[in-house]
């Protein structure tokens, strides 16, 4: 089964319902968060925690998962500044979709204050 890693910044809020899933699954989207926004690479996940988790709950954190490949094939990757700024655009009511296809656990892989 081929997957693609992909990144998510979050904040202490949004991982703490993803460590009550057994860090399985992402919690659904807000009513004014219509787009579900993992990104392709590390950099510019610890980018975002760094400049927007950090400035709004004092704590920004790096996640990764393994999603199907042939699941992501469905959605566009999206490059929305530098080189590396690229991610996916996942729509809310997909979001439990894209939980059924990560393979494996969600993963902190940084942590920043």
């Amino acid at each position: 089964m081929n997957t693609i890693t992909l990144y998510r910044p979050t904040g202490p809020e949004e991982l703490e319902l993803v460590k009550q899933s057994g860090y399985l699954r992402w919690p659904p989207r807000l009513p004014e968060q219509p787009i579900f926004y993992p990104v392709t690479n590390e950099l510019y996940a610890s980018e975002i925690a760094q400049r927007w988790n950090i400035k709004d709950s004092k704590v920004g954190y790096v996640t990764r998962f393994n999603v199907r490949a042939d699941f992501m094939s469905r959605y566009e990757l999206q490059k929305v500044g530098g080189a590396h700024h690229t991610e996916w655009w996942v729509p809310a009511e997909e979001l439990e979709a894209l939980n059924d296809n990560i393979v494996g656990k969600i993963e902190v892989v940084g942590e920043y204050r």
